[in-house]
């Protein structure tokens, strides 16, 4: 069963597993098959849609894939999904609403840093397993108890730049960023990490969530004396930023985050974006890993099923909710119920699973389970993605 609620009218309801529930008489037998429920609350509308409807869509395909195989320990998956539009107050409702209500044994979801951090403390409180889809490094450290996530933290993403950067003898670089949880942290991050890999940082621009021109703020990052720019941000921002990049005459090379991984990004930026760099999963470039990378595989499975359903592209997001929900269904089998505290143990001793984002190897220390070599460097040439070697 799947349900879907934006908070303003009534769940709409869809059976995708064949729970003979209507007239049925609960005896024991029957409860001993109840469910395992899969609660998420992913922006399917609004602003982050372009995370939240390919991990909707990602959740329903596999539950639908795993119920018609047999199920997880004897039992049927059940999705039950709210649509929170990105507002991280709805996602915090809707997280009280599974854990309290719908009884749900794990939460998988949260497509925003803003959405995940409201919902954290609902889920440490009740001790419900969490695997978050959301980037920010913020949302595994400190380690939390209960929470994991599946995307590579925006950390990461500033330290694989800054090795590019190194590669192409880059040691200035200016910053431009958004006013979103996921901006602001990378942004932070950036700044953090760069004299680590002896990047000055010469320059630090921001833009308003509704801006639609950002050449003031480019223009100034042009005369900074940078030898490469760096957006970190993700949704409409970041293509903007491409198209008046180029507008404003700047050549030197610009690289985004990996809230831009998907194909959306390079149709909104247009030739503009012919040339820009970012770290992003193997997904994205799937077809062109060599046979003998223990991803391909996983990556290329996925991506098949996934545009041959939806007949769309795929994107790393919907990846991140592929490897939230093997992660909790591999938890749940090693578990052997659905038993919270065991499930959750389970997921944090994860060790060598292969999923779309890396190979990931948890610990009481890491709940996120990923390294560098998981992020590949992408450059988009010919408006497509390339895999920089």
């Amino acid at each position: 069963m799947r349900q879907i609620s934006n908070g303003h009218q009534p769940a709409r309801r869809f059976v995708i597993a064949a729970l003979a529930l209507a007239g049925a008489c609960f005896t024991l037998p029957t409860l001993a098959q109840e469910p395992i429920r899969i609660g998420a609350f992913l922006s399917v509308t609004g602003p982050a849609s372009f995370l939240g409807d390919p991990e909707l869509k990602t959740l329903e395909m596999y539950v639908d894939r795993i119920n018609a195989e047999g199920g997880v320990i004897g039992r049927k998956l059940q999705l039950v999904a709210y649509d929170d539009a990105g507002d991280a107050e709805k996602a915090r409702t809707f997280a009280k609403r599974l854990i309290e209500q719908d009884k749900v044994d794990v939460l998988v979801g949260g497509s925003t840093t803003g959405a995940t951090m409201a919902a954290v403390p609902l889920a440490e409180q009740a001790g419900t397993p969490f695997i978050s889809l959301a980037g920010a490094v913020v949302i595994v450290e400190p380690v939390k108890k209960w929470v994991f996530k599946t995307p590579h933290t925006d950390r990461m993403a500033c330290e694989k730049i800054f090795v590019d950067m190194q590669a192409r003898k880059l040691s200035k670089v200016a910053l431009i960023s958004g006013a979103g949880g996921f901006d602001k942290s990378m942004r932070a991050e950036c700044l953090k990490v760069a004299p680590k890999y002896s990047v000055e940082v010469v320059a630090d621009e921001t833009y308003g969530a509704n801006d639609t021109d950002m050449t003031a703020q480019l223009t100034k990052l042009k005369g900074s004396g940078a030898q490469a720019v760096l957006n970190a941000g993700f949704g409409q921002g970041p293509a903007i930023v491409t198209r008046n990049y180029r507008q404003v005459g700047l050549t030197l090379p610009l690289y985004q985050s990996h809230g831009v991984a998907s194909r959306e990004y390079i149709k909104l930026s247009g030739p503009a974006a012919e040339g820009v760099r970012l770290p992003a999963a193997a997904l994205l470039v799937a077809e062109l890993l060599p046979n003998n990378d223990a991803q391909k595989p996983v990556v290329v499975s996925y991506r098949k099923g996934y545009e041959d359903k939806f007949k769309s592209d795929v994107s790393t997001f919907g990846g991140h909710a592929y490897d939230g929900l093997m992660l909790a269904v591999q938890a749940i089998k090693t578990a052997g119920s659905t038993d919270k505290a065991k499930v959750r143990d389970a997921l944090e001793a994860t060790k060598g699973y292969v999923g779309t984002g890396g190979v990931v190897n948890m610990s009481a220390t890491d709940h996120m389970g990923l390294d560098l070599s998981a992020f590949r460097m992408l450059e988009v040439k010919n408006g497509n993605w390339s895999l920089v070697k």
